[in-house]
């Protein structure tokens, strides 16, 4: 079994916590997004979105965060031998769709200063060009890519967009808030996939410095969060990358990456 997956992607973590919870042997490739990798020829054909992650056992091959999840369960009770009450409840369920309802690109983009934002984006936008005249074949999927790049340049001037994104993601806090009420995790009283789920985004606010004005002002969730990170499966995931001053050292290496890259005129 194959994950194609990078730290930077919020789903890549939400799959790679769930593969770690279960224990699930898996093979891993990073991919990583704003390099421009999800753009080279061999991954574009197996997934002309794009998008990560994606996870592939044999010939079959899922591209849905959710999918992938429900998938890794599955895999998990067959191989303990366990019946199928061990699968997600449809509590469960509905907070995982829930939280995946909220798409933290805008909310990311944003928050990025512009000069740098703007050099990574004309910087992708060349990779997809490259792409598209090595395969000719793809060439539409491709051009398909270039202008969903240009749309999303478009919507962060739309403040509107970014209003959204912030409502959202604050009525989401505060449901998850009012449930930490009366359970100790998001569905009830044991560590499920709706955690799985739920600990990307809060990562996501403390990598952008956000802990502050999203998270501590949330009594609930703010000691929900300390034992969230106090999590095996934390740790190898997102810890590893993210937490003091390795987040400094992966972004740094990325940044090199493309500005050598882009310097060189290498695509």
């Amino acid at each position: 079994m194959q994950l194609y997956h990078h730290p930077y992607s919020l789903d890549s973590q939400k799959v790679r916590l769930a593969l770690e919870e279960k224990n699930i042997d898996y093979t891993s490739y990073h991919v990583n997004p704003i390099t421009g990798k999800n753009m080279d020829t061999s991954f574009f054909r197996m997934n002309p979105r794009a998008k990560l992650p994606v996870l592939k056992n044999g010939a079959h091959i899922i591209f849905n965060t959710i999918e992938i999840i429900q998938y890794i369960e599955r895999i998990s009770v067959v191989s303990s031998g366990a019946d199928d009450m061990n699968l997600s409840s449809r509590e469960v369920v509905q907070w995982m769709h829930k939280i995946q309802q909220w798409d933290p690109k805008f909310f990311t983009l944003d928050r990025i200063p512009e000069k740098y934002r703007l050099y990574t984006s004309k910087f992708i936008r060349r990779v997809v060009i490259a792409r598209m005249a090595e395969s000719p074949d793809l060439a539409s999927a491709y051009h398909r890519k270039l202008r969903e790049a240009y749309e999303i340049e478009d919507k962060l001037k739309n403040p509107e967009v970014l209003k959204w994104s912030k409502e959202h993601l604050v009525r989401l806090l505060d449901e998850v808030e009012t449930k930490l009420n009366d359970t100790a995790y998001l569905a009830g009283e044991e560590f499920t996939m709706a955690d799985v789920m739920l600990i990307p985004v809060f990562s996501r606010l403390k990598l952008l410095d956000l802990e502050d004005e999203y998270i501590s002002c949330r009594p609930n969730i703010a000691e929900y969060w300390v034992l969230m990170q106090q999590r095996p499966s934390y740790k190898m995931v997102i810890g590893n990358y993210f937490d003091g001053w390795r987040k400094y050292k992966t972004l740094l290496k990325t940044w090199c990456f493309v500005r050598i890259r882009s310097m060189l005129r290498r695509y």
